[in-house]
């Protein structure tokens, strides 16, 4: 029951994060097609969410937050559910920083070439959620494990698909 109680809170935060950025005055996304801002404004919700969950199960892997099971198992659930969320609406051709600025986004444009992997590390995120949801209630070590693979699908895709930070 607790963990039912810990998942629905993470998807009322989700809608409540998701909606709110949605619904902000983004004066900087006045100047572009308003359906390209939505989209922007989604994915960045979602990546914020999924920082959110990441950050706590990563400080209970680095032991500067105090390792609970049930806490892991509700951030990792969560990143299961983000991982396996249709994005195709967030991730619309022509809202890359290319295009439109950094100013509105960081995407690279070759997240639409031929050759991206996108799809392929989509499936490899939910792969590592999956591997961290199993893991994070069986001890600080099982989660420690688990961390690096989720940490490096994450990053691998932020290294080829978005753009450096200085």
């Amino acid at each position: 029951m607790k963990r039912k109680f810990l998942l629905l809170g993470g998807f009322l935060a989700a809608g409540l994060i998701a909606g709110t950025a949605i619904s902000q005055d983004n004066s900087s996304q006045d100047d572009i097609d308003p359906a390209f801002a939505r989209a922007i404004d989604a994915r960045q919700a979602h990546m914020q969410l999924s920082a959110f969950n990441l950050s706590l199960l990563g400080g209970m892997a680095k032991g500067e937050i105090e390792y609970d099971a049930d806490a892991a198992k509700a951030a990792a659930g969560n990143l299961v559910a983000l991982a396996r969320m249709d994005e195709s609406r967030y991730w619309l051709e022509g809202t890359d920083m290319e295009a439109l600025g950094l100013e509105h986004t960081e995407a690279l444009a070759s997240i639409w070439s031929e050759t991206s992997e996108m799809k392929a590390r989509a499936q490899t995120m939910i792969e590592t959620s999956e591997a961290m949801l199993e893991a994070s209630g069986n001890g600080l070590g099982a989660l420690r494990g688990a961390m690096a693979p989720l940490g490096q699908s994450c990053g691998g895709c932020h290294e080829d698909y978005r753009v450096a930070d200085d």
